[in-house]
């Protein structure tokens, strides 16, 4: 399925709860969307299933995930799978296809890798968005060998709240093919149908702080050092 087919998809499908994903903090329902002869699986997670946090305004997460997933597509990254923000059975929230990850992968093995392109431009994805719970679980490698990641509600806020357990190139330069990705979202970031888009989902200051990383990711051109102020490591980190 295209990005453009997935979209609209999620956009206009109709949405039908099949479970629900227990372990999630928040409300996670697990759905089946068909739109005309076309049918998929997508995770939804509606804003009235959000539990408040001390750090993050309430109601907002999903539009951050959202917003995680335009910036991975500008970018070229293609970290995120396909996700909107729609009216669903229980109200507005995120809905993103499901990525059905290969159980072949040992995921605390591909986390610990350091050789892994794919996951050393996810390292680079979170420090532009500044997620704050990059954990091993959230990674969903694809039996092509492509590698995405999900949980993106915590993410674009002002201060640096960088968690993950990706931190194996700290202090390592950059590969040009990130430093590419990043210039191509430095070009469309300021103005243009991103930053058009970001302003439907996160505030000024926000995106502006959103900005200012991803030109100090150009200027430095290294990976970023572990924050001294916060705790570098979600818990648990599965």
């Amino acid at each position: 399925m295209t990005q453009d087919g997935a979209i609209e998809l999620l956009t206009a499908g109709e949405l039908e709860v099949a479970g629900r994903l227990v372990e999630a903090s928040n409300a996670t329902l697990y759905c089946m969307v068909s739109h005309g002869d076309t049918q998929a699986a997508c995770v939804y997670k509606p804003v009235a299933g959000e539990r408040p946090l001390w750090d993050f305004p309430n109601g907002t997460l999903a539009g951050r995930e959202v917003a995680a997933y335009l910036v991975s597509q500008a970018s070229g990254w293609g970290i995120v799978p396909p996700t909107v923000y729609r009216d669903g059975p229980f109200g507005p929230g995120m809905c993103q296809l499901w990525i059905d990850a290969d159980p072949e992968i040992d995921l605390v093995a591909l986390a610990r890798s350091s050789s892994n392109d794919g996951l050393r431009a996810m390292a680079v994805f979170d420090a532009v968005i500044n997620n704050a719970d990059r954990k091993i679980g959230h990674l969903l490698p694809t039996p092509d060998g492509h590698l995405y990641g999900c949980d993106h509600g915590v993410s674009f806020a002002e201060e640096y709240k960088l968690r993950t357990v990706l931190w194996q190139w700290r202090g390592d330069p950059l590969t040009d093919t990130d430093v590419e990705a990043l210039s191509r979202l430095s070009e469309v970031i300021h103005e243009g149908e991103l930053a058009t888009q970001l302003r439907e989902l996160l505030t000024e200051d926000e995106i502006t702080a959103a900005r200012i990383r991803v030109e100090l990711l150009l200027s430095h051109r290294v990976h970023p050092y572990p924050p001294d102020d916060w705790p570098a490591v979600p818990w648990p980190p599965i």
